[in-house]
């Protein structure tokens, strides 16, 4: 019998490849995992939940679920580094339902003074549009931004975190960016009007 493949993992972190065998990732790669995925994960979560201590308590969920489930890893099922987002995507998703509200983005404080103001202005301006384009895409297709980017999967792992076919994966990743690409020409012409 034939052994299943995994994907390409070649530039993945040694943490994210760990896992080679179920039940291998051991508390060291564990910590590992953590210390390359945590600030990812948390900025998913944020950039899904729009609420910073909302996301820090999905990320906590989601390394604590992870932890607990270790043994089961399967590595053919997928690397560390993709359970970890697919168990930080249903834990956000469940903060959202609880919530049953649209998140709110905070404009964080980015003028400092190692920057020229204008130049960091204008990086407010770019963040606070790509947020909002966000912030205006339906939820199915801001979490697969989110997952891709943030979580910087794969399109078989960002397949398998959605539970989808890859070529499905691939074609609703291309639409979201394609609307999300519209949404921020239309609120840059909409600033400029």
């Amino acid at each position: 019998m034939s052994r299943p493949v995994p994907s390409s993992d070649e530039h993945a972190p040694r943490a994210i490849t760990a896992a080679a065998e179920p039940g291998a990732l051991d508390a060291e790669a564990f910590a590992a995992l953590f210390r390359e995925c945590g600030a990812d994960v948390h900025g998913y979560a944020i950039s899904l939940l729009g609420d910073r201590s909302a996301a820090e308590d999905v990320t906590a969920l989601a390394f604590e679920r992870l932890y607990r489930s270790r043994t089961r890893l399967d590595h053919r099922r997928g690397t560390p580094r993709a359970w970890l987002f697919a168990i930080a995507r249903n834990a956000a998703l469940d903060e959202l339902r609880r919530r049953r509200r649209q998140p709110r983005y905070e404009l964080e404080d980015e003028l400092s003074a190692d920057r020229d103001h204008g130049e960091a202005l204008e990086d407010v301006e770019r963040r606070a549009t790509v947020r909002d384009a966000l912030a205006g895409l339906p939820l199915r297709e801001r979490e697969v931004v989110l997952l891709k980017f943030h979580g910087q999967l794969s399109n078989s792992e960002l397949a398998r975190a959605l539970q989808i076919s890859e070529s499905n994966a691939g074609t609703r990743l291309h639409r979201a960016l394609t609307r999300l690409r519209e949404h921020c020409l239309q609120i840059d012409r909409q600033e400029v009007a």
